[in-house]
């Protein structure tokens, strides 16, 4: 059977080099890509409804609120052990960990990420996670990419393509906003904004969202029409709006990785799980709407049903008092957090785009009714305006995609009627946000490590440099123990190179010894046995850590060192050598390959 695909796909690749360009292959496999990513959001979102309506049938239906602290354990114990006796693997998180085999992976995915989430995503929403399906989907989509550029034996810059093809593909199905899907395939995966990407974008785009139209007709996520117009005495409430989605970004995010740096104490999988599980299961118990993804309060707060939104709660006495509303709606935004948090950290599958934006509904329509309410303003202003452009704010400083969020927004409404508070808003909360945190949720881990990639050409190719390339090994180490007639005898007379690294008995790193240290002795037999290797030998002017240094790191201990050769080191131990000349060398190759 292998023999015969293998044959096949011989003969389809011969026919594919005769008869097609690389670029018309690319756009036939975009629109495949982009197919196959509308499926993957139609079969994960399915999946996710078909749960929740078994698990809110007869049986439960009666108790469900008491369900609601118990589902959430359930759902995460059931990923847990899909985990553990189906996929055996460790599978990352959604979005960053397609960044991730980006940056340090030259975009190959493991094929057990073509349905990991899959499998995994709507059981954790389906039974009430906090998270959204809108990342799952993207790595799924973004994987069968990636092991479909594999099969046709595309190069580095064409997978990478195509992942974002994946991506732009499953938010423009999910959400029936193909230029949208676009500009964050552009913003969140650094793609260049060419003709020759800008092609698949597309393509890979309409596909999707034809394959979305095919299922569920005209029908959207977020339903929505604007009533109310937009006039110009509302601008400086939407700058306010704007500062206000900025702190809320920022609590958003420090608080995500607080929780989640807190709860990675907890070194035992099943502890986690049951601590983090109980946790969220309490807090959903308590406020029901952070139950599941959570779109149905968010279409609830365009449509100003805030009484629908809140749900049953403690508080059905007091919903007559705006400022009871007002305080429950905040406390939707300062919960839905740690319950997204929990529910990752518990070992759930999901991201955070759903909770960003319904985070953004909840500020947005608390604002409007706070300003509407306070008695100080004479200007009443559009509530659902706000909800929306709240929505905005938050994907734009949370995210760090403010181009993403004003056009999915006016995608959504079918127009551009809100373009100008959008921008507004977006744009300040993105400035702002940025100023106190430089990197979004999706991407700080990674920049931390130096993993990322960004539009900065430069800082790109370096990224994706691979350090154990450019290692050279044809070193002689010589052990610290030596004497000068070991080094001219085991090294010297051995060696086409005029370093020698220097080691101990456990090959830890020492120092080095350059030729030209010991060329006014090397000749005199009178010293081979008086002068030892640590006489003569140095330290090196820059160590290079395979571990923990990036090729931006290298290049900058290169400058400051004026060195030409640099010894690099694993846990303290001797590896090899790294030049200046083979590191330019790779790095004007990788430079040439990512901008063809």
């Amino acid at each position: 059977m292998a023999k015969l695909r293998r044959s096949w796909l011989h003969k389809f690749l011969t026919w594919k080099s005769r008869n097609l360009s690389h670029r018309q292959f690319l756009m036939i496999i975009s629109a495949l890509i982009g197919f196959i990513a509308g499926i993957c959001a139609v079969t994960i979102k399915n999946l996710t409804h078909f749960i929740q309506i078994l698990l809110k049938g007869d049986t439960f239906i009666t108790y469900h609120n008491a369900f609601y602290f118990v589902f959430p354990v359930i759902g995460l114990l059931l990923v847990y052990l899909i985990f553990k006796f189906v996929i055996r693997k460790k599978v990352r998180q959604g979005i960053p960990a397609t960044l991730y085999a980006i940056s340090r992976q030259r975009g190959i995915m493991k094929r057990f990420q073509m349905y990991a989430s899959l499998l995994t995503a709507p059981i954790t929403v389906g039974f009430g996670g906090s998270v959204g399906l809108e990342a799952p989907t993207v790595a799924t989509g973004a994987s069968i990419g990636s092991n479909l550029s594999r099969l046709f034996l595309l190069n580095q810059t064409s997978r990478t393509l195509l992942i974002g093809c994946a991506a732009a593909g499953a938010m423009s199905s999910i959400f029936n906003a193909p230029i949208a899907a676009i500009i964050f395939a552009i913003e969140v995966f650094s793609l260049d904004l060419t003709l020759t990407s800008l092609l698949p974008l597309l393509i890979a785009s309409v596909s999707a969202v034809l394959t979305s139209y095919f299922f569920y007709g005209s029908e959207i996520i977020l339903p929505f029409q604007l009533e109310d117009a937009f006039t110009i005495s509302e601008v400086p409430y939407y700058i306010l709006l704007g500062i206000l989605a900025a702190a809320c970004s920022i609590y958003f995010t420090r608080v995500h990785f607080w929780l989640m740096k807190l709860m990675a104490h907890i070194r035992s999988g099943i502890i986690r799980l049951i601590s983090c599980g109980l946790l969220l299961g309490l807090i959903i118990y308590f406020i029901p709407p952070l139950y599941g993804e959570g779109y149905s309060v968010v279409n609830n707060l365009l449509q100003e049903n805030y009484l629908e939104a809140l749900g049953t709660n403690l508080f059905n006495a007091y919903l007559e008092n705006i400022w009871v509303v007002i305080i429950l709606l905040m406390g939707l935004v300062i919960f839905k957090i740690f319950a997204t948090t929990l529910t990752i950290s518990a070992g759930g599958v999901g991201g955070i785009f759903a909770p960003v934006m319904f985070m953004g509904s909840a500020m947005g329509h608390c604002f409007a009714l706070f300003i509407n309410n306070i008695g100080i303003f004479k200007h009443q202003i559009s509530v659902s305006n706000f909800t929306l452009v709240g929505m905005a704010g938050l994907m734009a400083g949370v995210l760090h995609a403010p181009l993403t969020a004003i056009f999915l927004i006016a995608e959504l409404t079918h127009g551009y009627e809100l373009f100008i508070p959008l921008m507004i808003t977006a744009a300040i909360s993105y400035m702002i946000t940025s100023k106190f945190q430089p990197h979004s949720v999706y991407t700080m881990e990674l920049a931390q490590r130096g993993d990322l990639l960004t539009h900065d050409k430069d800082q790109t190719v370096l990224t994706l440099m691979n350090i154990s390339r450019v290692i050279e090994k044809n070193f002689i180490p010589l052990e610290i123990d030596m004497n000068l007639g070991d080094v001219i005898h085991k090294g010297v007379v051995k060696s086409s190179r005029n370093i020698f690294p220097v080691i101990d008995e456990n090959r830890n790193f020492m120092g080095i010894i350059l030729l030209d240290d010991i060329r006014s002795i090397m000749f005199n037999e009178k010293l081979y046995d008086e002068v030892k290797v640590q006489d003569i030998m140095q330290q090196a002017p820059e160590i290079i850590d395979i571990e923990t240094d990036r090729m931006k790191m290298i290049m900058k201990k290169f400058q400051e060192s004026n060195a030409w050769n640099l010894p690099v080191v694993k846990e303290g131990k001797y590896v090899g050598f790294i030049s200046k000349s083979k590191m330019l060398t790779a790095y004007r190759q990788k430079l040439i390959e990512v901008t063809v």
